[in-house]
């Protein structure tokens, strides 16, 4: 990168931590240690008014409960990070589990199963980036779209029904366990260890962020903004097939209708977990706590008894204090007179 890219980079690493005179901001405490404290504050809570919260059946079952918004939340924080967004991966979940459990019934091996279902997740997602970065068609607008696209497939694909297989051959990547630890937790723990090294120790993850902090200065500091652009969406999609192919293993089924209202869950996950809607900032470790903190107040309402209706208030009022603390983020501090 140039000189100017980098002077630009610390003055805005400097303006987000307080700037030296002030010493670490708000942006700077939340990344590391507020959200953090939320989920312990959350947990603690949890077990308090729910007993049976703590036990180990239940912490394990809610760790299986939030792989699959997880591995939807780690693809989406490639693309928020390029300050993109993507509604269609609830809908990729729905295509890509009714493609797997089509080619299990048809008899394809349960590898090249799940294996189809991740592709047309991929598939999927390379629509939306080449639509997005090369047609320069806004994200929202592609997206919604192919959301809409993509939910009609499912149900056409199925004739609107569900398509229920009992020797699902498939069925252990949702339902299995492994060394006592169930299967989709290890996928999930796989599929952020590799995020995690993509954003932190290669160039890829650098020019990811590069993006997202300012495309312009990307552009003339020689990144492919439009391949980099078009990539993680491909990876959003390739994490939403593979998180349709565990929900259809967990329901032994291919449900047209899985996958709904999915994409607020991961965006909320990721801007909880500090990422920025802006783009260039941001961690995956935070992601999966964030994650972790939606599977956790889910769980914790269920065992509560708390009605669905008021779940899914519940939910929304937390969505809404994410992106605020995205924008409190964001603020720059006052100067003290």
């Amino acid at each position: 990168m140039t000189d100017h890219t980098i002077a630009g980079e610390r003055h805005e690493s400097a303006w987000r931590d307080g700037g030296p005179e002030r010493g670490p901001g708000f942006a700077y405490w939340w990344d590391r240690l507020g959200i953090v404290a939320v989920l312990i504050v959350l947990v603690a809570l949890m077990a308090v008014i729910a007993p049976n919260f703590a036990t180990v059946d239940n912490l394990l079952n809610i760790a299986r409960s939030i792989s699959i918004n997880a591995i939807l939340a780690a693809g989406m924080t490639f693309v928020i990070l390029t300050a993109g967004i993507d509604l269609s991966v609830g809908s990729i979940v729905a295509v890509s589990g009714v493609v797997a459990v089509l080619s299990a019934v048809a008899d394809v091996p349960a590898p090249l199963a799940i294996v189809a279902g991740v592709l047309a997740g991929a598939v999927a997602g390379l629509l939306n980036g080449l639509l997005t970065s090369y047609l320069a068609l806004a994200a929202f607008i592609v997206t919604l779209g192919t959301m809409t696209c993509l939910r009609g497939l499912a149900y056409t694909m199925t004739d609107g029904q569900p398509i229920v297989s009992n020797t699902l051959n498939f069925r252990d990547i949702g339902n299995g366990y492994m060394l006592g630890v169930p299967v989709p937790v290890v996928v999930m723990a796989v599929v952020y260890l590799v995020a995690w090294f993509l954003l932190e120790r290669t160039r890829y993850g650098r020019h990811v962020y590069a993006v997202g902090g300012n495309a312009e200065a990307a552009r003339l500091a020689g990144v492919n903004v439009r391949l980099v652009t078009t990539s993680v969406y491909v990876l959003a999609g390739a994490c939403a097939g593979l998180a349709g192919v565990i929900f259809a293993a967990r329901v032994v089924s291919a449900q047209p209708t899985a996958g709904t209202g999915y994409e607020l869950d991961a965006i909320a996950a990721v801007v909880l977990g500090g990422t920025s809607l802006m783009g260039g900032r941001g961690r995956i470790p935070g992601t999966l706590v964030g994650s972790i903190i939606l599977g956790v107040l889910s769980t914790g309402l269920i065992l509560m008894n708390v009605p669905f209706f008021t779940q899914l208030l519940v939910k929304g009022v937390v969505i809404i204090l994410a992106i605020g603390i995205d924008s409190l983020k964001r603020r720059p501090p006052r100067l003290s007179r």
